[in-house]
């Protein structure tokens, strides 16, 4: 039977923020597919959040094989016979190889950039049919703070991640006569099993300091902005970048070191 309930797929959501979006649009009502590698340990979640009310299904999605993109929206169509919001959030980066301009070996660059780009053009591109049918929709883009400040490594993440906001907007631009609007989110430093299992101590506290609400943010608080864009009262918004990042950037450069002399030059 198909679905009356607004449709939503969730790239690379089994754990982080991408599991805090499913959760959170589950509970604004929608049915929710996550779209992953991890089937089982997907299925799982999707059990233990149906039994409690839910309504979120799996299907399986490879960043890196191409022929799965179109089966993932395809499955959402067949079962469901409409998408409303998809949300881009896979992406990928290795902080041990992913370094300065310098020390980047060209392959590790080209690898980073490829998939973090093909994985926002391709699910959005073999979207727009179905979003079109149901008389429009929303996609959502999870960028990175780091593609908008500069960071002193990982050229290539950055650099993806800034093209994702600039795709944003060219998709919000082509895309807004179709009824389909897409904006883009820009975490922070976000309190993830891979941010705690791949940073440092010394790194963690250092971006902290440089932060004007000195602390990480939350899942869930990337998973609320994506809510608003997903939601009517997002309707007339598009094209748009919000930084989800404590003023991550927004400060003076020397913000660190002189947050505790204010009013004393």
């Amino acid at each position: 039977m198909l679905n009356s309930k607004k449709v939503a797929l969730v790239t690379a959501s089994t754990r982080g923020i991408g599991l805090a979006i499913v959760k959170k649009l589950a509970e604004d009502g929608m049915t929710v597919y996550m779209a992953v590698r991890r089937m089982d340990a997907a299925q799982l979640i999707a059990d233990e959040l149906n039994a409690k009310g839910a309504d979120v299904r799996t299907v399986f999605f490879d960043a890196y094989d191409e022929d799965c993109y179109k089966t993932m929206i395809g499955k959402s169509e067949k079962q469901s016979g409409r998408l409303d919001v998809l949300v881009n959030n896979f992406g990928t980066s290795d902080p041990h190889e992913d370094l300065t301009i310098e020390d980047t070996e060209y392959e590790t660059f080209r690898r980073i950039v490829d998939v973090n780009l093909e994985s926002v053009f391709r699910a959005s591109q073999d979207a727009i049919p179905l979003l079109e049918k149901n008389d429009g929709g929303s996609i959502i883009n999870i960028a990175s703070i780091g593609g908008a400040v500069p960071d002193i490594s990982q050229i290539a993440y950055g650099t993806s991640k800034a093209a994702i906001v600039y795709m944003t907007k060219m998709i919000a631009v082509q895309l807004a006569r179709k009824n389909i609007r897409c904006n883009c989110i820009l975490p922070g430093m976000i309190a993830t099993d891979a941010v705690q299992a791949n940073l440092s101590g010394n790194f963690k506290e250092v971006f902290m300091k440089n932060t004007p609400i000195s602390r990480m943010g939350k899942p869930e608080e990337i998973a609320a902005a994506v809510s608003y864009f997903a939601s009517e009262g997002a309707a007339y918004v598009t094209g748009q970048s919000l930084e989800v990042a404590g003023g991550f950037g927004l400060a003076t450069p020397v913000f660190g070191d002189l947050a505790g002399a204010a009013n004393k030059r």
